[in-house]
């Protein structure tokens, strides 16, 4: 008897970005030490984008594009438009920048 052939999305909506990285994934660590810094310079990016608040696009969170550029380097990313499409199908990736399961539209 055959199955059918349909579209199984429910299987992903259970399971978190986290759940699809191993836990002694090198990037693990790298990540934690990564967000604490940023933490640390959120007053910094706060004073950057403060003068953006009087209208417009919101810009992309400055902290996910260190995560991102930061993976271009550590993973010798040759450009900004492969780092976008790896970011929008490697699911270790995506953890990493914050990005979600769901459409990266880096926002």
């Amino acid at each position: 008897m055959r199955g059918p052939d349909g579209l199984t999305e429910s299987i992903f909506t259970v399971l978190k970005l986290d759940d699809f990285v191993p836990k002694d994934h090198p990037l693990r660590p790298i990540r934690t030490w990564l967000n604490d810094a940023l933490k640390r310079m959120d007053d910094v990016f706060a004073r950057m984008y403060e003068a953006d608040a009087k209208g417009g696009r919101p810009s992309i969170a400055p902290e996910k594009l260190v995560r991102a550029f930061l993976l271009q380097v550590l993973y010798s990313i040759r450009s900004e438009r492969m780092l976008v499409e790896q970011i929008s199908y490697n699911m270790l990736f995506r953890w990493f920048v914050g990005a979600g399961i769901g459409k990266w539209t880096g926002s």
